[in-house]
Order: C-alpha cells, then structure tokens, then sequence
C-alpha cells in the first residue's frame, strides 16, 4: 500500500501537475520537490514518516513524468516552477511551510525562499547549489567547473538525438553510472524508463537546463565575470538547513563554502561516503537529519 495518494492538480498557473500528497491536512505543511531526471520518488523514502505529523505534498514538477509539458524553452525559467509552488500552496489553503529541495527542486527552493519569505518558513536543501555560490564556483573553481560541464552537453539541441540513438535504457545507466551504487537505484529503472518515455519529457526535462541563465565556461574559456559575483548577495530570512552527500560527483563540497553569511541561520549536515541522490541513497540518514533539525525548530 502507497504511503500516499498521487492526485492530479490544476495550478492557476496553467499547468497540471500530479502530486503525492499525505498526511492530515490540519498539520503543519511540507512541501518536497525533485530535481533531474526524477519526480515525485525522489522523496518515497520520506514521504510516509514526514506524514506523521505534518501534511506532505510532492510534486512532479513541470514536464517532469505525466505532469504538463508546455512547449517552449521559456516555460522552463526559473520563475516558472517557482510560480508554480506558490500556487500549488494556494490551491491547498497553505500559507507558510516548510520547504524541501534537491538538485533542480533544491535550485527552485533556493529561489522560492529569496522572492517568497512570507511564505517559507524554513528551507531544508540537499544537493543542490545556492545561486551565488554556484556560479561564483563555475568561475574560480576549476574542478567544479569540469564537474558542470554536462550543463553544455544537455543545453544541445541534439542532445534528444543522442538519447534516441543510444536509447533510454542505457540513458538511464549513463544517468547513474557515476553518481550510485546501482543496487539502489535498479528496482527503479522501469519506472525511470516509463516516466521518461512520456511524450514530450525528455526535452521538458531538458529545458530546465536550456531555459537557465546559469553561465558554465568552457574549460579553456576566461569570459568576462559577472559584476553580480563581486557586489553583495541577499541573505536569506529563515532558518536553512543543508543536507550534503560529499561524494556528490557533480556538486563538489566547495557549495558548502561561502554560504554563512548568505544563510545566517544555517545548519549543514555533511554526510560521508553519500553521492548526489542522497534521499534515496542514504534514506535513513536524510530523514533523520531532517527529523531532527525540524524537532529543533519546533516544527
């Protein structure tokens, strides 16, 4: 039996999305978002014991899985997903909640927690890069930037065609190959590959990446540095914690570096010998960390 009810969602942005939704909707709200290439799995470690004490709602994000895929690289900017959060909480009666994210979903939350204070209460982020220093690191440090270079390669316009060629199959093992143990991801794969073979996913998916304005130098480029980098940041408003696999082999730990006076009210969970897809690789870990930080925060 599912720890949760996978309901399909109109949002006032024009979009639907399915979400997992759980829990007692009188309890305090949390809402878990997914980066590439999952969905709503990302989280099916989580779901069912954060639903305990607190209404979870995890949704597929835009072209993600069955959810809407609107044409266009400039449905995927990052204001788009964000818009889409604030009225996914809308549509559920929420106001403020505590807010989850990984890779994209964490990029999205990092987002959502800078333009959208009043309704983030708190922001629990796990592998995924605060903004500033992301970009700061794809100029001053080398390894990272080696590590984003896939950002290029996915930004293709042929990229579908490679995938087409060598089918989504070995996509999925080219996917993972570098980043986890493949026991821990291989009961999943036809799940990866039936969300994945969604008319239209693939490039949804992909626009993510094309639609961002997230600058990956070549590496023999020296391009011009944004003044952004060397002028102040806004600090976040509420309490953050960050939950960081250091084997991540696209997310190097040096996105740990710099965030304190970004996030004054930072907490960072390092976790030793944890890749990049840490909710489902170290499950127990991750929900124990967020267990705990949220029981500190009187959530």
């Amino acid at each position: 039996m599912s720890d949760f009810d996978l309901q399909r969602v109109d949002l006032a942005t024009g979009v639907s999305l399915d979400v997992a939704v759980a829990g007692d909707p009188t309890n305090p709200a949390i809402i878990l978002l997914h980066g590439f290439p999952e969905s709503h799995r990302t989280w099916r470690h989580q779901i069912g014991d954060l639903a305990k004490d607190h209404f979870v709602l995890a949704p597929d994000q835009r072209g993600f899985a069955k959810s809407s895929k609107p044409l266009g690289v400039e449905n995927y900017t990052p204001d788009k997903p964000v818009a889409d959060l604030i009225a996914l909480a809308d549509r559920f009666d929420i106001d403020r909640f505590t807010l989850v994210g990984h890779d994209w979903g964490g990029a999205i939350a990092w987002m959502a927690a800078l333009n959208h204070p009043d309704r983030v209460a708190r922001l629990i982020i796990v592998n995924a890069p605060h903004p500033f220093v992301f970009q700061k690191t794809l100029f001053d440090d080398m390894a990272q930037r080696e590590a984003s270079q896939y950002i290029t390669a996915f930004r293709n316009p042929d990229f579908e065609k490679y995938i087409d060629g060598i089918g989504l199959s070995q996509f999925f093992d080219g996917s993972f190959m570098r980043h986890t143990d493949f026991a821990k991801v291989m009961d999943e794969k036809p799940t990866y590959l039936e969300q994945w073979g969604q008319p239209g996913a693939m490039t949804a998916m992909l626009n993510w990446y094309r639609a961002s304005a997230v600058n990956v130098p070549a590496m023999d480029a020296t391009p011009e540095r944004p003044a952004f980098l060397d002028g102040p940041f806004p600090a976040l408003k509420m309490p953050t914690l960050v939950i960081w696999g250091l084997d991540d082999k696209a997310l190097l730990p040096s996105q740990l570096e710099g965030l304190d006076p970004l996030v004054p009210d930072l907490t960072i969970d390092r976790l030793e010998g944890v890749g990049h897809f840490a909710p489902w690789e170290a499950p127990d870990t991750v929900t124990k960390a967020m267990r705990d930080w949220l029981e500190a925060q009187g959530a």
